[in-house]
């Protein structure tokens, strides 16, 4: 399946950048904790905690 599709399919943005080989990190946009995720990433940037609950509160259901 597509990356695309299923972004849009599922209504949850991919963060597009790898994770940073240190600092400055991200903060998360839910709880502004330092995320895995340079400063420079673009779009939503969750920490692991909130990227994790986030995908098990908008994992599809089938």
């Amino acid at each position: 399946m597509d990356e695309r599709m299923d972004e849009s399919y599922c209504g949850t943005p991919a963060v597009a950048s790898a994770p940073a080989a240190g600092p400055p990190y991200a903060e998360c946009v839910l709880c502004r904790k330092p995320t895995e995720y340079p400063e420079s990433a673009k779009g939503v940037t969750l920490c692991p905690v909130c990227e994790w609950q986030e995908a098990q509160r908008t994992a599809c259901s089938g």
